[in-house]
């Protein structure tokens, strides 16, 4: 079924289940949000394809996104807010519509993820966790680590978006990943994903130590 969708174009990828943090300052989007929090209703953003994310025309969007809730509002001075929402769900947009609003309002449908083989994402699920363990501890030995490994989610797909979103990958890589129709294609590119982010950190901390250790000299 098609709903409306009031739309956030941003130069960033919001996956389900995981939070973004917004600073709201141009009328048109202190309104949408205003009419969103009034109404309890999401609101979707979604990669810019084309355009600039403030101050000017409105911007063009990918048509696969991320529906978003609102979960708290700091307002501020001069009408200006923070903003902090959740992830919700993907949707795929229909249309847009340009005219109603001062924002885009996008005509949207739903769109999970498929699972056609189960026992194929479990299988890459696997592989992408324990990588993603690993990649953890490096953090944590790095100094920068936030996360708790025992508040991970236990859905394959919930837990890929998580992976997904910490990557420190291109805007576009990770549209990429977000327009991924089934659950083991998804994890599977995570796990190559992972596989590079693990060898190049591990480069990263073994160069630190050799340092800290005078292992190297400059001459």
């Amino acid at each position: 079924w098609m709903y409306e969708l009031p739309l956030f174009p941003l130069n960033t990828v919001l996956f389900p289940g995981t939070p973004i943090h917004l600073h709201i300052f141009e009328p048109r989007y202190v309104q949408m949000v205003n009419f969103c929090a009034e109404q309890r209703r999401p609101f979707g953003v979604a990669l810019i394809r084309k355009g600039v994310e403030a101050l000017g025309p409105l911007a063009e969007p990918y048509y696969i996104g991320c529906s978003a809730h609102i979960a708290r509002i700091q307002q501020l001075e001069g009408g200006r807010m923070n903003l902090v929402a959740l992830g919700q769900e993907r949707f795929r947009l229909l249309d847009i519509d340009r005219e109603t609003q001062p924002y885009l309002v996008g005509r949207a449908q739903s769109y999970p993820i498929e699972n056609p083989d189960p026992a194929g994402a479990v299988q890459y699920g696997r592989r992408l966790r324990r990588q993603f363990d690993r990649f953890v501890q490096l953090l944590i030995k790095s100094g920068s680590n936030q996360l708790d490994l025992d508040q991970l989610p236990d859905d394959g797909a919930m837990f890929g978006y998580l992976a997904a979103a910490l990557l420190q990958i291109s805007p576009l890589q990770k549209q990429e990943l977000l327009s991924v129709e089934r659950l083991d294609k998804l994890l599977f590119r995570l796990s190559r994903h992972y596989q590079r982010e693990l060898a190049l950190l591990e480069v990263v901390l073994s160069n630190r130590s050799a340092l800290q250790a005078g292992g190297f000299s400059v001459n």
